[in-house]
């Protein structure tokens, strides 16, 4: 369909019956137009086919996707449904969600009147995006199940596609040829023409291992989803008669006239995430600024003695959270506190704490308990099975281990949402770190250690389908924790999610952090580079203060530039702070201070984006970041980085503020560095001088 044909078909459906904000439809075709982005799909008439006949921006030319595009795939019992089989058109309907989406959800029915699917589709105000997601009913006498789902299924043009695109994978930070597949690392691809200056966004919001999203993998298509059957974690769900299944959504964006994909990665894409996503942190009214955590140099080694020191030397150096880590228990499992180690229990050390000006915090895992446990010994049938019927730990894949892994479709989930809510409701918790593999563990490459292999737990049939149900009670338990306690922050950990260092959309919509790494040891400029790279790899596809990153010691000889490094995501430290001197902690204190004022200020944690110019951090070279509220244009803050290379001085430009306002840089000191209009902070910016080979400068950037 050429561009004035889609423009007058388009008119044609305007003036039709069916119609919603975004979304109006014929009984032939359906259009999704929120004025920025347009796709156009045939509905089921003689030929039976649900197909996308056009995608592209509403503005200029978009040549990606062939004029008949598959839509969607899927299996139920080994038979293959899509877009281009047979179905019936039964009815299409308004639908919009809490977050300003509106679009439409078309009903069909298969030629063999065993499956009733309904397409949904969600558009959103002022933003090139389309989201998605399926409903597969069950209209046979037997239970089903249903594999291999690819929820968002592109054709792509000819003209050698597999070789003048380039794919970034990894939360669209590396870039590669294809064909691609990706795995559980890839939460959002780009696919990025240099040619045509256009591309696609591809978020894919299954849980952990379970999504999927391929580039030429298979052919001349794009495919987005849930893991096939022949992977290595494949997905698997039993649907009962009469009964329906969501498959989780993904969303993608068209984009044209860009040079570079970064633009859209720092501007569309948190964006949504953050007002149209419902992620956890968009509803968080009180962010944490500056987090201590016991884990090092403590590790189990702490008592009551201890983090009563340890509190009021953190509270002399400005930190506003203050977490327990680990070996405060009794046991993993009953969860009751070792009165050896603190006599008088919790209470009057998270009391302490809150007199102190802190937030108390503690450290749980999720999923795991002691064969020495009253919860195991009582309730063997919570616990997982392998794949020989022998109790499990998934955390390490060690059967013969003392720790044992529950599975979450069982009684587990409630027992411990009781353990949960009562230390966080009695002791006013506001910080739980909730830990150890729930699905999979990063530690283990045995794939058959994954899951649970039990066929009595409610929740699930078989292994396959455990893996989806375990990450679905698990979000369910942080939902009904955030019910209780609407300010909690969980940080769910990257063991709990499966993966070495994942973080995804599925945990950004039930918890509001997560732990991606312990990088040990005092290695000075190296571990900054680590901290600041690792922030990069995930940001800004994954908001910056999800990502809680470990574990830089307060006392560390560099301790400044950790502060520095971890503004660019969730600010923690660690260490010991009661050897820091009385000079130290002031010192500490006016950077607790200063970003807990650029959050109120300006709203920092809300935003990050990349500094124009400078790319992932490297030795040798440069490295920046920028958290402008994107929303306000009042300002916000500007981090830079020296990491060995051989420039001193450097120009600095700023992108995302109001070019006819004037602004003013500062340093932390208050110490004035230039004056410049968002334009002139744009096109020409500011130089600043590090002459050290390795140090870095944070900036504040105010409105006048």
């Amino acid at each position: 369909m050429n561009n004035v044909l889609a423009t007058i078909f388009v008119f044609l459906l305007l003036c039709a019956n069916g119609a919603a904000q975004y979304a109006n439809w014929t009984n032939t075709a359906l259009v999704l137009d929120n004025g920025i982005v347009q796709r156009v799909i045939q509905l089921p008439g003689v030929e039976g086919n649900f197909l996308t006949t056009s995608y592209k921006p509403v503005n200029g030319a978009f040549k990606y996707f062939r004029p008949s595009n598959t839509d969607f795939q899927f299996e139920v019992n080994g038979v293959v449904y899509s877009g281009k089989s047979n179905w019936q058109l039964k009815h299409i309907k308004s639908i919009q969600d809490s977050l300003q989406g509106d679009g439409a959800a078309v009903v069909l029915r298969s030629s063999d009147s065993k499956i009733e699917l309904t397409v949904k589709f969600l558009l959103y105000p002022d933003l090139p995006v389309i989201r998605k997601s399926l409903i597969v009913k069950n209209l046979q006498s037997k239970e089903v199940s249903l594999e291999s789902a690819d929820i968002e299924k592109f054709n792509v043009t000819e003209y050698e596609s597999h070789t003048f695109s380039w794919i970034y994978c990894d939360y669209g930070r590396r870039k590669s040829i294809g064909p691609y597949e990706g795995n559980s690392q890839d939460a959002l691809v780009i696919v990025h023409n240099m040619d045509w200056e256009a591309g696609i966004v591809l978020g894919n919001e299954a849980s952990g291992l379970l999504k999927r999203t391929a580039v030429f993998w298979d052919g001349a298509e794009i495919t987005c989803g849930l893991t096939h059957k022949n992977g290595r974690f494949p997905f698997r769900k039993w649907i009962k008669p009469g009964e329906s299944f969501e498959t989780p959504q993904v969303f993608t964006m068209v984009y044209n006239n860009q040079r570079d994909p970064e633009e859209i990665l720092s501007t569309a894409v948190p964006d949504f995430v953050r007002k149209h996503m419902g992620i956890r942190l968009s509803v968080l009214q009180n962010k944490p600024t500056f987090v201590y955590n016991t884990w090092h140099p403590f590790e189990y080694n702490i008592n009551e003695k201890l983090i009563m020191e340890l509190a009021k030397a953190a509270a002399a150096a400005g930190m506003k959270e203050f977490v327990i880590d680990d070996g405060w228990q009794d046991n993993y499992g009953d969860w009751g506190i070792d009165y050896q180690k603190f006599p008088h229990g919790l209470k009057p050390i998270f009391d302490y704490i809150k007199s102190l000006g802190m937030k108390p915090g503690l450290w749980l895992c999720v999923a795991s308990a002691s064969t020495k446990s009253k919860v195991y010994n009582q309730h063997p049938e919570w616990f997982g099975r392998d794949k020989y019927g022998n109790f499990s730990n998934i955390q390490n894949g060690d059967s013969t281990d003392i720790v044992r892994s529950a599975c979450l479709s069982t009684g587990w989930k409630d027992y411990i949402k009781d353990k949960l809510l009562k230390l966080t409701l009695d002791y006013g918790l506001e910080y739980l770190k909730l830990d150890f593999a729930v699905v999979s563990s990063p530690y283990v490459f045995d794939i058959s250690k994954t899951g649970c292999y039990s066929t009595d737990h409610p929740g699930h049939k078989d292994q396959r389908e455990s893996m989806y149900a375990n990450y679905e009670r698990m979000w369910l338990l942080f939902d009904e924790l955030h019910v209780a306690k609407s300010n909690l922050f969980i940080d769910c950990t990257f063991e709990t999610t499966g993966a070495l260092q994942m973080i995804d959309y599925a945990m950004l919509k039930h918890a509001e952090g997560n732990w991606l790494s312990n990088f040990q040891g005092d290695m000075g400029e190296k571990s900054d580079l680590r901290i600041r790279n690792m922030a990069w790899w995930r940001s800004p596809a994954i908001p910056a203060t999800a990502l809680v990153i470990g574990n830089s010691q307060m006392q560390d000889k560099g301790w400044e530039m950790h502060i520095k490094s971890i503004a660019g995501a969730l600010p923690m430290m660690l260490g010991d702070p009661r050897k820091l001197s009385p000079e130290e902690l002031i010192k500490y204190k006016g950077y607790a201070d200063w970003l807990h004022r650029m959050e109120k200020t300006y709203g920092i944690m809300n935003f990050r984006q990349d500094l124009p110019g400078f790319g992932e951090p490297t030795e040798g070279r440069w490295d920046g970041f920028q958290r402008i509220n994107t929303e306000t244009k009042t300002g916000g803050i500007i981090a830079v980085f020296r990491q060995g290379a051989t420039e001193t001085r450097r120009i600095i430009t700023v992108k995302y503020l109001n070019p006819a306002e004037t602004y003013v840089v500062r340093f932390m000191d208050g110490k004035l560095l230039a004056t410049l209009s968002g334009e002139q902070l744009k096109t020409s910016g500011f130089e600043l001088n590090l002459p050290d080979l390795y140090s870095g400068e944070l900036l504040e950037i105010r409105k006048k």
